[in-house]
């Protein structure tokens, strides 16, 4: 599909900020400063900065921060929140979502997938229920084949629409990308690009229907998962065959404690920060727990969640 190109050199729409603190962006509550921290006021905003950029700026996107710990020393280069942004005069960010179509859903990135299933709840569309129970965007639930309960969220992708460093727009397929479990491969002619927005099929089933599984499925997370707690979700992935969280309370560590991190008693394949937590408290943590279940088990646990970032002083 033709790509849609940036006019770099234009003055950012949206906010840019240096040496912004980033643990108020994530769920944890932890983390370092980062350089700079770029909130768009839309995509062509997002299109004309990223072209403006120097070839070899990194560059981290950060949606709910949800799936991410950030290290105490902070992120180098540029941060791009793609969430709305808090406080007065705040970006609108990548947030439009709007119906393309009688059982599709075109939502961009920054978009949290719960608003994505209440969406499509409201228009009686079923299939996507199980997102109502993931705390991420739209973008990070596509660059991980985020899921829930059983659901992925790829199987209901049509279409795609990326980014890449110069800011070029470019349309894909769904059939063009390859995933797995919490696993997507870019096509082999793409180069450096990020999710900018995608195109859900879901199937007309009624909205009563949907709203019934939304609620059975939320109701059971509240009462297997430590919700309203300061955790990432899952840390560590399913290996084949088996639970994460049952290997690792079988190794004896609900509860185990590093500095102001614990493992939940609840489901123990969260981590949670009792409030005064360093991210560096964390990873270790996450260390510990895998080499326990790997001395126990002969398990490699592979983390979930994506660590980022310097690491901080000791």
């Amino acid at each position: 599909m033709p790509a849609q190109r940036a006019s770099p050199g234009r003055a950012p729409r949206g906010r840019v900020r240096s040496n912004v603190p980033l643990a108020r962006l994530t769920v944890w509550g932890i983390g370092g400063h980062a350089d700079r921290l770029f909130e768009p006021a839309d995509r062509e905003d997002l299109a004309d900065f990223l072209g403006g950029l120097p070839s070899d700026e990194p560059v981290l996107w950060l949606g709910l921060g949800s799936n991410v710990l950030i290290r105490d020393g902070g992120v180098p280069g540029t941060v791009v929140s793609t969430s709305k942004g808090a406080g007065a005069g705040a970006p609108a960010g990548l947030s439009e979502v709007h119906a393309s179509g009688f059982d599709r859903i075109h939502a961009e990135a920054g978009v949290p997938v719960a608003k994505l299933a209440r969406f499509a709840l409201e228009r009686g569309l079923a299939g996507g229920e199980f997102l109502a129970g993931i705390p991420g965007t739209v973008g990070g639930a596509l660059a991980m084949n985020a899921g829930a309960f059983g659901g992925e969220t790829w199987p209901l992708v049509r279409s795609v629409e990326t980014i890449d460093r110069a800011g070029v727009i470019h349309r894909r397929p769904a059939a063009e990308f390859r995933f797995g479990y919490r696993a997507v491969s870019f096509p082999p002619d793409a180069g450096e690009e990020w999710f900018l927005a995608a195109e859900f099929q879901l199937l007309p089933r009624g909205e009563e229907t949907a709203r019934s599984a939304i609620r059975a499925l939320l109701r059971r997370r509240a009462e297997t998962q430590p919700t309203g707690q300061r955790s990432c979700g899952s840390v560590f992935k399913n290996p084949p065959g088996d639970f994460a969280g049952r290997l690792v309370e079988a190794a004896g560590l609900k509860g185990y404690r590093i500095g102001g991190a614990w493992v939940s008693e609840r489901h123990a394949n969260f981590i949670i920060n009792d409030g005064t937590a360093r991210a560096a408290d964390v990873a270790k943590l996450i260390d510990h727990v895998s080499e326990r279940v790997r001395l126990a088990y002969g398990i490699c646990l592979e983390p979930e969640v994506r660590i980022v970032g310097r690491e901080g002083r000791s």
